[in-house]
């Protein structure tokens, strides 16, 4: 299992204390008493629990021309046109996604392009679910103008959540990126944003409580006939107005 680098200095902690702590409870219950077998149990979960945190499985990418993949693992919260996002001109689509503690927290890009800019706001740190997360909780916003084929920006967004305290952000202005390339990583629940313009002429794949994968599962693909701003499709975009949202 491959494990993000960005998380060695949280394995290595989880190995000294609950790793370490996991083999002598085995020991001493082989050597003293068969009762400190019951203090191995937990200690090796907690152990196993940080590994898998952070894990980071290889993704089959989508080559299509024309569309967008999810830049995060995790359940669909929201899919809305929404107004006043810094970076667009007019109303943007968003896609949120929920990371719980059991997803995979690896950020990946969206779509191949440059880096226009990348820009940390420090803040709070509300559950990654409220409604007011986006613009109060610490985050982080990576600013991508895609290839050829797609309207841009395309913009992606890292939010730190309730138990969330570091967002690590592996781009930097200028860097060139390709679909489905390692960006970043939340750590602990979190929330990640995806918004273009909405009359980029894509249009989301997905609904509200979808779970995704980041890299391989397509949020958003290229439509012949955009669906007017204002009415919902077969995929049930939602319509909302939120000011200010980044």
């Amino acid at each position: 299992m491959r494990l993000a680098p960005d998380g060695l200095r949280e394995i290595i902690i989880a190995t000294a204390v609950f790793g370490t702590g996991t083999v002598a409870s085995v020991w001493a219950s082989l050597d003293i008493s068969g009762w400190f077998w019951f203090a191995a149990g937990p200690s090796a979960v907690l152990w196993l629990f940080c590994l898998a945190f952070f894990r980071d499985p290889k993704r089959v990418i989508p080559d299509e021309q024309g569309l967008l993949v999810s830049p995060a693992d995790g359940k669909v919260t929201e899919v809305a046109t929404v107004d006043g996002v810094e970076g667009i001109d007019g109303p943007a689509i968003k896609i949120s996604i929920f990371l719980s503690v059991f997803n995979v927290h690896v950020n990946r890009t969206a779509c191949s392009g440059r880096v226009v800019r990348t820009d940390y706001q420090p803040g709070e740190f509300l559950d990654a679910r409220h409604p007011e997360c986006g613009i109060r909780n610490e985050r982080n916003t990576i600013v991508v103008e895609p290839d050829k084929g797609i309207r841009g920006p395309v913009i992606i967004r890292q939010i730190a959540g309730l138990i969330a305290r570091r967002i690590v952000c592996n781009v930097t202005s200028g860097d060139v990126l390709q679909r489905g390339q390692r960006i970043g990583l939340i750590k602990f629940g979190s929330r990640t944003d995806l918004l273009v313009p909405a009359d980029s002429g894509l249009e989301p794949t997905v609904q509200v409580n979808d779970h995704v994968k980041g890299g391989a599962t397509i949020l958003m693909r290229s439509a012949k006939i955009h669906p007017t701003v204002g009415q919902s499709d077969d995929r049930r975009l939602v319509e909302s107005t939120v000011e200010n949202d980044l």
